[in-house]
């Protein structure tokens, strides 16, 4: 990542365009769900101060953070140089200069607007093409994510956060006005899976991810609340040199819904570069994995790890069946 902290920001967005071109499109491609790479910081000189301190908090986890001073037409001379504006500044004064520009979802950038205290932080378009991405990492600098979109003000999942946690980008972009509508009326199910080479006939309300790289290996996670990052990083480590495998061979992490929110898991998922895919109840019945589990008994739900690991995996089968670390974090590596 670089972090070039400045007040003109020319060099490095005449770099950008010269390199996208200079049509409006975003530099990362937007249909891999809540993406933001590169990011601008629009301030008001008075509030440079705390431009930086966004940076400083939050610049580790992007490839560049740029401070740029605000001006009548900032928004204009750098749109489809960045994937998201960060508007130090009203909503409204964001909202007046951007409209005018707007064109796709898929194609513009995000935006998202915060205050000088850092109290809130509002995505105001492209919530699931980086503005709810931003507007959370920026809750670690103390500010409330104001979420709008839909899935997420109701704490589900939309198919773009899916095809994120997924490594994957959604081909039809059309179609998740209808699949997200399925996922707030709890219709939707899990994401099928199907291995080729075949030919797929769809229809507009059917989302199409299809995967950015190769297929790896499913780490189900269960862990105690306010389990630490540490832990879970520790665990997955484990089981996976038991395989001879590391984290870069790792698809993305399963567990269930009951563990949405588990701040030590999802900062582990980060680190190792993984998204998190959360399966309900009823899927995970579905694929409840061979060991017992006290869970059943106790909550109504089959263990966690192994029913997540085989309900992700290509062929629905354990690689490794579960084990629990530091009576903390329980894994099971599904294919």
């Amino acid at each position: 990542m670089s972090t070039d902290a400045n007040t003109d920001g020319t060099d490095e967005a005449n770099s950008a365009t010269d390199t996208e071109g200079s049509d409006g499109h975003c530099s990362t491609p937007d249909s891999d769900g809540e993406v933001a790479e590169e990011i601008a910081i629009v301030s008001f000189e008075r509030k440079l101060d705390t431009a930086r301190e966004i940076v400083d908090g939050i610049g580790d986890a992007y490839e560049t953070v740029d401070v740029i001073e605000y001006h009548g037409d900032v928004f204009a001379e750098h749109w489809g140089a960045y994937d998201c504006f960060v508007g130090l500044m009203a909503s409204g004064i964001a909202m007046r200069k951007t409209a005018p520009l707007l064109d796709d979802k898929w194609d513009d950038p995000a935006i998202v607007v915060v205050d000088e205290e850092l109290t809130w932080a509002i995505p105001i378009t492209g919530g699931h093409h980086g503005a709810n991405q931003v507007a959370h990492d920026l809750s670690q600098l103390g500010a409330v994510p104001a979420m709008t979109t839909a899935s997420e003000a109701a704490g589900k999942q939309g198919v773009e956060s899916k095809a994120k946690a997924l490594d994957a980008h959604v081909v039809n972009g059309d179609s998740t006005v209808a699949t997200n509508l399925a996922v707030l009326n709890e219709n939707l199910g899990p994401v099928a899976r199907l291995d080729g080479p075949r030919a797929v006939l769809v229809d507009d309300d059917v989302t199409v991810l299809k995967r950015n790289g190769d297929a790896g290996v499913v780490l189900g996670t269960g862990t105690v609340a306010g389990v630490e990052e540490a832990q879970v990083l520790d665990a997955w480590e484990s089981a996976l040199g038991d395989l001879d495998l590391d984290f870069d061979d790792v698809d993305f992490v399963a567990t269930g819904t009951r563990k949405e929110g588990e701040d030590g898991l999802y900062a582990a998922a980060q680190e190792i570069g993984a998204g998190v895919v959360l399966f309900e109840k009823e899927t995970l019945d579905d694929f409840e994995g061979p060991s017992p589990s006290r869970s059943k008994e106790l909550i109504g739900w089959p263990g966690i790890a192994e029913a997540s690991a085989i309900a992700g995996g290509r062929d629905h089968e354990l690689a490794r069946e579960k084990e629990r670390f530091d009576d903390a974090v329980t894994v099971a590596v599904g294919r």
